[in-house]
């Protein structure tokens, strides 16, 4: 099947329960995002910051992009211009840089606080009481360029679908808490971002509002080393 057809069977069925269908186009080259956003994509969403700028300075500008890989600090100010969504924020001091870029571009940014709901080790995601210890910092309070709109997290890479279910139920539980106890006024705060070609269904069922799928719509990736990455900047 094409990137087309397989777009088109993707959003059918995650569009038909009003959840966005982020298409993750990382390693994949510009004729294949154009093919999906002839298709009627719009949501890309990529992991590395030095490929989104380049692909955003050849694509079409009405193109959402979300940027759902880790982000350093120091690398916020490449996509501050454009970017829609960070979906991995994991701490105060990079909420605080990216509140900064965006102060810059006479923007307001929307995040993702990043929760850890693996089971298993990983570098990256807030505890749920790391969640509520930032939503009470005075320092949180003082950001007036980004503002967050939800959680993210990434179940656990195994075949037990119990354990899976039960991971992003905790995140929908704790998001319930969240909008309550921290943003019961703001009707932006609303995006559960989980589930990916693996786990959609299971997210979808347990209250994500957009899911990341990737080579399932686009085929096996192409790996490209970039040269010269502005990381080293």
């Amino acid at each position: 099947m094409s990137i087309a057809d397989n777009l088109k069977q993707y959003k059918s069925e995650v569009e038909s329960d009003g959840v966005k269908l982020i298409a993750v186009s990382k390693t994949q080259p510009i004729e294949s995002i154009l093919e999906a956003y002839n298709a009627g994509q719009r949501i890309f969403g990529e992991n590395h910051v030095q490929e989104m700028v380049e692909k955003e300075a050849q694509l079409p500008k009405d193109i959402e992009w979300h940027l759902i890989g880790h982000l350093q600090t120091n690398k916020v100010k490449y996509i501050a211009p454009f970017v829609k969504l960070i979906h991995g924020v994991d701490s105060l001091k990079l909420l605080q840089e990216i509140d900064k870029q965006a102060k810059k571009n006479k923007r307001v940014i929307d995040c993702l606080l990043q929760v850890y709901i693996a089971d298993e080790d990983t570098k990256f995601g807030l505890g749920f009481d790391e969640v509520i210890e930032l939503l009470r910092d005075e320092a949180f309070a003082e950001l007036k360029n980004i503002r967050v709109v939800g959680l993210m997290g990434i179940a656990t890479n195994t075949k037990n679908e119990k354990q899976i279910t039960v991971e992003f139920n905790e995140l929908k539980v704790f998001f319930d808490g969240i909008k309550v106890s921290f943003f019961r006024k703001e009707d932006s705060f609303k995006e559960i971002s989980t589930g990916m070609s693996a786990d959609y269904k299971i997210a979808i069922e347990e209250g994500s509002t957009m899911v990341r799928i990737g080579s399932s719509i686009f085929g096996k990736r192409v790996i490209k080393h970039f040269k010269n990455d502005i990381s080293a900047n």
